[in-house]
């Protein structure tokens, strides 16, 4: 019932960014609007663009299946369907369809009269997407440089980026990414934990209280950082996360073509070694 009641408060008109009224409606619970029509017409067609694709393909074998990119030879131009086009035009929905739903985010925030913390924190995942299949092939010189759509030629690639650096982890940025999804689990799986613990008490205990959580964690580790900050510091975690995991690959090939341990040679030549 509190579901239903809340509801009602964001099923209002207005809010909306283009087309006003007439997609200004729900579809259970969920609110469509202009950008939820548009984001729903770019996942269509990007789909059945994969689906083409799998149909021109050896296989059926959706481990197997995979949309390559345009070859190297063809730069930042267009390339025949066959031959890397589809994995252009799908590239135009996948933007098309997540920068749609971060929009239709903003409207919902306008309906609630709240921030835009959700759709702003979606960007950075769209960000991190962006950088992959448009800003690094573009400063690269060709889409050949994005990764295929597939699992294994995926994960294939990736592999062969990694290799390609000899030792990717050695990358800094590529360091502050996976410290901060590490951190991210850790502080969230913390809360999560305790949330758990004081809503589920043995049978004849009552519920704990918020003063009991800040308690336990400043019994703990010596502070508590609050039911609302604890949700910041998640915020500040996973959006860095996703943040520096693109800086580290814009950085690889554009601006870093050796081995990324070479990189820490400034280490080594610090005159308190000398």
């Amino acid at each position: 019932m509190s579901m239903l009641s809340f509801e009602k408060r964001y099923r209002v008109r207005g809010g909306t960014l283009i087309g006003g009224n007439l997609f200004d409606f729900w579809v259970g619970p969920f609110y469509v609007g202009f950008f939820g029509v548009l984001t729903a017409i770019f996942a269509a067609l990007g789909t059945l663009l994969i689906v083409w694709g799998a149909a021109m393909g050896p296989t059926w074998n959706i481990w197997q299946i995979s949309i390559a990119p345009p070859d190297l030879s063809y730069g930042l131009g267009m390339a025949p369907l066959a031959e890397g086009g589809l994995w252009q035009f799908i590239t135009i929905c996948a933007i098309g369809a997540f920068v749609s739903w971060a929009l239709r985010q903003v409207e919902i925030c306008n309906k609630l009269g709240m921030g835009y913390h959700v759709p702003i924190a979606f960007g950075v995942a769209i960000f991190a997407y962006v950088a992959l299949v448009v800003i690094r092939p573009v400063l690269l010189g060709a889409w050949g440089h994005g990764f295929p759509y597939g699992i294994m030629s995926h994960l294939d690639w990736v592999s062969n980026v990694g290799y390609q650096f000899l030792h990717f982890h050695y990358n800094p940025a590529h360091m502050l990414a996976i410290t901060f999804f590490f951190t991210t689990a850790l502080a969230l799986s913390l809360h999560g934990g305790l949330i758990l613990s004081v809503t589920n008490p043995k049978k004849g205990e009552a519920v704990k209280t918020p003063e009991y959580e800040d308690t336990f964690f400043r019994d703990t580790v010596g502070y508590s950082i609050g039911a609302l900050g604890v949700h910041r510091l998640g915020l500040f975690l996973a959006l860095n996360a996703a943040f520096w995991s693109a800086v580290c690959i814009i950085l690889s090939g554009p601006f870093w073509t050796r081995s990324w341990p070479e990189w820490w040679n400034w280490w080594l030549n610090l005159p308190i070694w000398a």
